[in-house]
């Protein structure tokens, strides 16, 4: 594999929000909702907060070390885990639901940019030790969103009727997905291995999430990657305080409310708190806690709890309790020593609104840095963006707007009329002057007939540029062969396809290729072309 890179700013792809495009620009307005920016200087200054916070590094420890019991990984994971002991090792975190083989390719990219900020920054402070992890947002029970992944344009699906959180879900039916996968790839070099692998995580587990761990420790532990699975009571009873005080005095709704009060002033908000900001997770069922006067119902159920009876069971079983994304981020910040938290521009939205709950709460406030992302281009795609002449920033447009670039670049008529219009205008502007000489009332009469001359000019120009295009058929059908290709759905490539099918040409070369092309804290868009 050959490959070049190279990075445009975000808001030329017109893919992000406002506010991701601001947070990365530093917007003025912005910097009262996070502690530290997105750049070495500010996650120094995240490695000193972090440094006296009091993370249970043994209890850590422990839970990984049970969690990778009888796991074939690597001896940098195991290293990296003991390595967590140690009160100068930090970690590099991103978040991700346990799509089903991975899902998107962004789910790729966002632990591939921890690993590469967690080496950027080791290079830079020697003195320290960085670890990338991978927490697993395994009590999600958005099934119909994980539930896919998409296959050289087909939508392979893992039907069940399971219910709650997915990743505690069991793996019965996944076997043919894999002989779908299977019929598509294994003619492939690595396809024979990659399919072994899929088998060996999702026909040889328990559950989803213990499929999700053992695939991304295939992809990753080379690299040193950590898999963290948080749903387990050993950490879950760290947050029995903070789960109390939502319970009971809603404190995290009544501080969130404020923070999203002054950030709607500029941005849709993202995440709005609720009274309660915890799922009741037992069995097959999760379902939001809501007070009913003195009882605690859960949701869509004939559950109830006394305030004594919920108090005794977040006590006694605090893993039947997961926090909304509310609570997430602080739990997940209250047992990792995280100084950096890798997220997309959603991810980036909520956790904006978040920062003065982590102040009343005493945990430090990761930096937070948004993901890279990536559009992958192959020789064919490439070489016919460069015949087309169609450069990075064009190559977001959509393809009519390329098709009318193109051809008024490429054609040796005058297809814009701009300068008869500006004439036009001022012949009108003198019309109406000798008309409201004779009679003032006239003038109005002239504005009437100068707007519809320029629309029927506004027509006249665009019938130039439609016979124009006449002409060039045939670069119209290669824009749109382009355009579809590297967009698939409209979309960018990253939210659509997966990586299964490059693993099965490239292997592990692929993830290396990505690795050697990640930014750490450029905050760009990169965009890679075969060669």
């Amino acid at each position: 594999m050959n490959y070049t890179s190279r990075g445009i700013r975000h808001e030329k792809t017109k893919a992000f929000s406002h506010l991701a495009t601001d947070y990365i620009e530093q917007n003025d307005f912005l910097k009262n909702f996070y502690s530290h920016s997105p750049s070495l200087r500010g996650l120094y200054d995240a490695i000193i907060d972090k440094q006296n916070s009091g993370v249970n590094r043994a209890l850590l420890v422990e839970a990984l070390t049970e969690q990778y019991n009888n796991t074939d990984t690597s001896e940098k994971v195991l290293e990296n885990i003991q390595q967590l002991l140690l009160e100068n090792t930090f970690t590099v975190c991103t978040a991700h639901q346990p799509n089903i083989f991975t899902g998107y390719l962004y789910f790729v990219y966002k632990i591939l940019h921890a690993v590469k900020i967690a080496a950027e920054l080791k290079e830079k402070y020697p003195e320290h030790n960085f670890v990338p992890v991978y927490y697993m947002g395994s009590e999600d029970n958005d099934l119909e969103e994980l539930n896919h992944i998409n296959l050289n344009g087909d939508r392979l699906t893992w039907q069940t009727t399971q219910t709650g959180a997915v990743g505690r879900m069991h793996t019965k039916g996944m076997a043919g997905v894999i002989e779908q996968i299977s019929g598509q790839l294994s003619i492939f070099e690595h396809g024979p291995a990659l399919i072994a692998a899929l088998k060996a995580a999702y026909l040889k587990s328990a559950t989803v999430q213990e499929a999700t761990f053992k695939l991304v420790d295939f992809f990753f532990k080379e690299y040193g990657v950590i898999v963290l699975i948080a749903d387990t009571p050993l950490l879950k009873k760290q947050m029995i305080s903070v789960f109390k005080d939502d319970l009971f005095n809603h404190t995290p709704k009544n501080i969130v409310e404020a923070t999203t009060k002054r950030l709607s002033a500029q941005y849709h908000i993202q995440v709005n708190p609720r009274d309660i900001n915890l799922f009741y997770m037992k069995d097959n069922l999760r379902e939001r806690i809501v007070q009913d006067g003195n009882r605690f119902r859960i949701n869509n159920t004939e559950i109830y709890f006394t305030k004594e009876e919920i108090e005794k069971e977040l006590e006694n079983n605090p893993q039947r309790f997961s926090p909304n994304v509310v609570l997430r981020g602080l739990y997940q910040e209250a047992i990792l020593p995280n100084i950096a938290f890798i997220g997309g521009g959603s991810e980036i939205a909520y956790w904006l609104e978040l920062k003065d709950l982590f102040v009343h709460y005493t945990i430090p406030f990761p930096a937070l840095v948004l993901r890279n992302s990536f559009l992958i281009i192959d020789e064919k795609m490439a070489e016919l963006a460069t015949k087309l002449q169609v450069n990075d920033e064009l190559l977001f447009e959509d393809a009519n707007a390329i098709f009318s670039h193109l051809v008024k670049a490429q054609s040796q008529q005058q297809l814009s009329i701009e300068k008869e219009r500006i004439a036009l205008a001022d012949i009108y502007g003198q019309i109406k002057n000798v008309s409201a000489a004779i009679d003032p009332t006239l003038r109005q009469h002239v504005d009437a007939l100068k707007t519809r001359t320029e629309k029927q000019l506004k027509n006249l120009e665009k019938k130039l540029l439609r016979a124009e295009k006449r002409k060039h058929k045939d670069q119209e059908a290669q824009i749109l062969k382009l355009k579809t290709h590297l967009f698939p759905n409209n979309s960018l490539q990253e939210r659509v396809e997966n990586i299964l099918p490059y693993y099965a040409k490239y292997g592990a070369g692929f993830i290396k290729m990505l690795y050697d092309h990640s930014p750490a804290l450029q905050q760009q868009f990169t965009i890679i072309s075969e060669r």
